[in-house]
């Protein structure tokens, strides 16, 4: 019996939609081995020259003008794309991607960014009978998402559905079933293991996550918690920014035993099951993650639009607060440190996990199209 066949496309504008397309693909491989999946930025796939320089400059953007990128994001936020720049995308992608879809021939295709998701329902329009499913990965609902030829959306929250609603989308194409993680997050570590892999302490530990646009080191409350790093261990986290990484390592203030500077890893799930509170920027996917561990929230810096959004989600849920001042960082040092009430208040939110997450429910609602 041939193997089923699923395509899930993304695009490179910050990570968290390739990263949910991968999850997405492991999710799936994990329950069914006999399903074969692919993974494709599709605009970088088609067009290896010009897509990084598109989004390098994005990049810069949001590095140096992010109320620019606001401006873009709510300017469209409430009509789907207008059939111009449809039209423009269809005919720059059509033949490649028509080729593509005959070569992979997947049953369904998945879609986790709002440009591959239009070119694909482009083509189901002009007769592709292939069904499509929009994952949103963000706890917002941007106009750029609405397509009628969609078959199926999978959102992260009743309120993304709420505004998929309002944006005309029929009910019964709405299913709430949280963005996809990988299967490493679904299960605990051992913490002593974890400790003694990272030469970790048994103290209480903060992990501070963002930096590989280079914004880490520009807000200052990032820099004052190093005043708590006496009595607290502090893992900074700064991706693939090498710049980023060698500036922390040269500045005395994070020259400490307790505080541990590191790139890219594998092992975010680990790191997180050793730690009391994460510091990050408010995207989708990291805020997922943090929820599937429990974990309290400290955001900073916002990018204007879906970042406001998740932020302003995760804070409604009681999930965590806006990093807003070195009070901030204060009062939740001082929480961390006290064992009754982080024990009380990981209790709180293991509740209001299980209650608004699943990290099995993505991969299942994809299941029943195959």
């Amino acid at each position: 019996m041939s193997k089923k066949r699923v395509l899930l496309l993304s695009e490179g504008f910050g990570s968290g939609h390739t990263q949910a397309a991968h999850a997405l693909s492991e999710g799936l491989k994990h329950i069914n081995p006999d399903i074969s999946t692919k993974v494709l930025e599709l605009g970088s796939f088609l067009n290896p020259v010009m897509a990084p320089l598109i989004i390098n400059a994005y990049r810069k953007t949001v590095s140096k003008q992010p109320k620019v990128v606001g401006m873009m994001y709510r300017s469209n936020y409430r009509k789907p794309t207008n059939r111009i720049t449809k039209s423009a995308l269809h005919r720059l992608f059509y033949t490649q991607t028509t080729k593509v879809i005959e070569r992979l021939n997947p049953q369904i295709i998945v879609c986790t960014h709002p440009v591959p998701n239009m070119i694909i329902a482009k083509l189901k329009e002009h007769g592709l009978p292939i069904p499509l499913l929009t994952v949103i990965t963000d706890y917002d609902a941007h106009g750029s998402w609405v397509n009628e030829e969609i078959n199926q959306y999978l959102v992260s929250s009743d309120v993304v559905k709420d505004r998929l609603m309002d944006k005309g989308v029929a009910e019964h194409k709405i299913a709430v079933t949280g963005i996809p993680i990988r299967p490493k997050f679904w299960k605990i570590s051992n913490k002593e293991e974890v400790r003694a892999k990272f030469n970790l302490k048994d103290m209480p530990t903060v992990l501070i996550m963002g930096g590989g646009w280079g914004l880490l080191h520009e807000d200052s409350a990032l820099t004052y918690m190093t005043t708590w790093r006496a009595n607290t261990q502090l893992i900074y986290c700064v991706g693939t920014n090498l710049e980023m990484k060698e500036k922390l390592e040269a500045d005395p203030l994070f020259n400490h035993p307790n505080i541990r500077i590191i790139g890219f890893t594998n092992q975010i799930n680990e790191l997180m099951d050793v730690c009391d509170l994460l510091v990050t920027k408010p995207g989708g996917m990291t805020c997922t993650e943090g929820l599937s561990k429990a974990l309290p929230m400290l955001f900073y810096e916002p990018i204007p639009g879906q970042e406001e959004e998740n932020c302003e989600y995760f804070i409604n849920m009681g999930f965590g607060d806006m990093l807003s001042d070195n009070d901030t960082v204060d009062r939740w040092f001082k929480l961390i440190h006290d064992e009754e009430k982080i024990s009380q208040l990981r209790k709180l939110l293991v509740q209001k996990r299980d209650m608004h997450y699943d990290p099995y429910n993505c991969v299942k609602a994809v299941l029943q199209h195959l």
